[in-house]
């Protein structure tokens, strides 16, 4: 072999230092953006926790979110509508709590003045009056009917199909598709700013429910869990603005207050909306009493 004839000096070391701090750098901004998706919060039963998720390193425009985590194999989902529960007005989310005794209730998609539900609204296998939206293409799905199926989904209804004679789920509520499979914003850039609440089905399964702390736009919110929260499969956007709303047990809050520690969802979830609207209809959320069941698909 032939010998190497090249002559190597010494690097000085200070520049030996900005290479390696540079390296550091690096390597340490991939881990953070990696773990950007991490979430470390209370946990507020086997199988539900709730924490903030603060994306401001990598979507400057985009406020601290609450993000509450379920996993659906140890969480049912429930659809109510007012109508279909005897009510002449809807109750505000605090109210919904109270009357279903839901562990935690998010509002449902979008209504109309009269408080009629616009798209697909099914409650127990049972329509609750409501038609299919052309284009909203979102569709939150649970409770499945045949056995082995994953318990909660969010479809897209340009890949998924969704058969309303003969339902493969029994609670579904339709809503505006915001971030699909393949990682496309699927709202127009328009300027709006609302508080917002999505619902996103992560890759383990789990459902991720995202409640904004300021208002923004759909579109920065689309391109920011694009971008900053790879372990998002799809998004769908619920009802926004005055309509954004959260609302967890009194029991369940008192517990977590008792908990050492900081809990800074609490104050977030009381401040992110002033006032508490007439809601038509949302989504509860209670611990199952049957053992969990294996996914199949």
């Amino acid at each position: 072999m032939a010998q190497d004839s090249r002559i190597y000096l010494p690097l000085p070391r200070t520049l030996v230092s900005q290479l390696l701090l540079g390296f550091l750098f690096v390597v340490l901004s991939g881990q953070s953006i990696a773990m950007a998706q991490d979430l470390s919060g209370d946990r507020l039963g086997d199988g539900l926790s709730i924490s903030v998720w603060n994306p401001h390193a990598q979507c400057p425009d985009v406020a601290p979110m609450i993000a509450v985590d379920i996993d659906p194999d140890r969480y049912r989902f429930t659809v109510h509508y007012y109508q279909q529960e005897g009510l002449s007005d809807p109750p505000d989310i605090r109210q919904w709590q109270e009357r279903t005794g839901h562990d935690l209730v998010f509002n449902a998609g979008l209504f109309r003045e009269n408080y009629a539900y616009l798209g697909l609204l099914y409650g127990n296998g049972r329509s609750m009056g409501s038609k299919r939206h052309a284009t909203w293409l979102g569709l939150f799905a649970a409770e499945p009917a045949e056995a082995g199926s994953r318990r909660a989904r969010v479809l897209d209804l340009t890949f998924d199909a969704f058969d309303e004679q003969q339902l493969a789920f029994r609670e579904v509520a339709q809503s505006l598709m915001l971030l699909d499979r393949t990682g496309k914003v699927r709202v127009r850039q328009t300027g709006k700013r609302a508080h917002q609440t999505l619902v996103a089905e992560q890759g383990n399964g789990h459902l991720l429910i995202l409640k904004t702390t300021e208002v923004v736009s759909l579109h920065a919110l689309g391109e920011c869990l694009r971008d900053a929260f790879p372990s998002l499969r799809q998004v769908m956007a619920m009802d926004g603005g005055s309509s954004s709303d959260i609302a967890v047990s009194p029991s369940l809050r008192q517990a977590t207050m008792a908990m050492a520690g900081f809990h800074s969802w609490i104050p977030l979830l009381e401040g992110s909306t002033t006032i508490h609207i007439g809601l038509p209809a949302v989504i509860g959320i209670s611990p199952r009493r049957d053992q969990p069941a294996a996914k199949t698909r």
